[in-house]
């Protein structure tokens, strides 16, 4: 145990040791073996020039913007370059778009459904319109805001929902409707032009989520993949959230919310005089910001410039087509969704080829990947979120990709306890408690094992399988409970 406030000061090259001590037991943040959580380019300098400007900025505090102008002056140029990559500026169709600069994506889309609520003080039991497949920021974002989320289902076959259903899911109390492009979960385009255009005719708010892939698909698209219409271009589009911490790869967390017009962004601000202080106007969720992700991020965009996130892009192109060949080369595995953009989304048809078990493999050849559970009949699958550092791992990706499967054959799939399998399926969740949740855990080696020791999570994941949603959201709220102590 390392104590924060220990009762003398601490040289400063012996606390950064011991940071990077515990760093190593962390997942490797570079060298694209890491399909999740992370963005690498594998642009030399790019930290070090990044870091440099965070450190310039942060300090800065976004509270004010006539304070420190710099922030602002950098936070605009920022909006000016997602707006501009989005379809929108001087000389297109949407030339007064507006934004701001968020923490990432989920604050993005709570910011989001929050402006198209506060549009409508009218409407007392406001509503949101997905499909199944949007990202769970916007089942936070409804949950903290007191919206109705009315979730359209998606084809399992396209993983995109049918614009009729979502037609006939607006209803007088809709305030907004919501799609992606990308998805997350398999990395589709949502059908967005349709979408976007019963919004319009319903004159109801359509946001674009494409905060996870949706700066890469304008430059992919200019690299020669076939990326439909989803941006700015279109005229029921009213707002989109883009992270810059994706596939901008800036430093984490900078994202940004579009608004066609000033107009439609006004409800975002918070704003509150009625007390003896300062008069407190926001345009996010938080008040104080530091300015050091927002430099950090300029510096990015700055450095990469527009050629540079072109050949990004066709690095990322050419991984995304290695990883999917060396998939369709392993007899059991396939690709559950065309791997168009971004994203390489795998499951099995072989009843002998675990997926949880393969990931677990992978994980032990050092290939970290994202299992996903089975959902509403869309099967389990692994998901690859591919960055352009992955292209020089394609190579040796394909061998561990099959010796990893004949590994997880040769071990055989996950056979639950009868009696964990009853648990599963009929325990209520609010009958799960603190000490059963610990009492797995420890049955799982998920703690008290060596840093840096990854526990095989194949068990794990079929557990969670095969709990309905409501005991697998309390499982995963005991279990990161039990992480979150102090260590006294």
């Amino acid at each position: 145990m390392i104590d924060a406030l220990p009762p003398q000061g601490v040289p400063a090259d012996q606390v950064l040791a011991e940071l990077r001590g515990m760093r190593d037991a962390d997942l490797p943040t570079h060298g694209g073996r890491l399909f999740a959580y992370v963005y690498d380019p594998a642009k030399a300098g790019l930290d070090e020039l990044a870091m440099s400007a965070y450190a310039l900025s942060a300090h800065v505090n976004g509270l004010d913007p006539t304070a420190f102008p710099s922030l602002l002056a950098t936070e605009n140029a920022l909006v000016a370059a997602a707006a501009r990559v989005l379809g929108a500026g001087p000389g297109t169709d949407a030339p007064d778009v507006v934004g701001s600069v968020t923490s990432g994506g989920t604050e993005s889309l709570i910011l989001a459904v929050k402006t198209a609520r506060d549009a409508h003080p009218e409407i007392t039991s406001p509503r949101l319109v997905a499909p199944s497949t949007a990202h769970a920021a916007f089942a936070k974002a409804a949950h903290y805001l007191g919206v109705a989320l009315d979730l359209v289902p998606v084809d399992p076959e396209t993983f995109t929902p049918d614009p009729a259903a979502v037609a006939a899911a607006i209803t007088a109390d809709t305030v907004l409707v919501a799609c992606s492009a990308p998805s997350y979960a398999q990395g589709v385009v949502d059908p967005v032009e349709q979408i976007a255009a019963i919004a319009a005719e319903r004159g109801v708010r359509c946001h674009v989520d494409a905060c996870f892939g949706g700066w890469a698909l304008p430059f992919l698209r200019r690299v020669g993949v076939a990326v439909p219409a989803f941006d700015f271009s279109l005229p029921g589009v009213t707002s989109m959230s883009v992270d810059l911490h994706k596939y901008a790869y800036t430093p984490k967390g900078v994202s940004v919310l579009l608004h066609r017009d000033a107009g439609l962004r006004r409800p975002q601000y918070f704003a509150f005089a009625d007390w003896p202080g300062y008069t407190m106007v926001n345009p996010v969720i938080s008040s104080t910001r530091s300015g050091g992700p927002i430099a950090a991020a300029f510096a990015t965009l700055r450095h990469v410039g527009d050629e540079g996130y072109l050949e990004l892009a066709r690095q990322t192109r050419d991984a995304v087509t290695g990883l999917a060949k060396a998939v369709s080369e392993v007899d059991g595995l396939r690709l559950l969704a065309p791997a168009d953009f971004t994203v390489v989304c795998l499951t099995s048809d072989d009843p002998g080829l675990d997926l949880f078990v393969l990931a677990d493999e992978l994980a032990a050849r050092g290939w970290h990947t994202q299992p996903q559970l089975p959902y509403e009949g869309i099967p389990a699958s692994i998901h690859l979120t591919v960055t352009a550092s992955v292209l020089p791992q394609v190579p040796q990706f394909g061998p561990a990709l099959a010796e990893s499967a004949a590994a997880a054959r040769a071990h055989g799939p996950v056979e639950l306890p009868a009696e964990l399998l009853a648990m599963a399926a009929h325990l209520p969740p609010d009958q799960l408690t603190a000490d059963m949740v610990a009492g797995l855990a420890d049955m799982f080696g998920l703690t008290g094992g060596e840093p840096g020791a990854a526990p095989r999570m194949a068990v794990v994941n079929a557990v969670l399988a095969a709990a309905p949603p409501r005991l697998r959201e309390r499982l995963l709220v005991e279990f990161v409970s039990l992480l979150q102590r102090p260590s006294w």
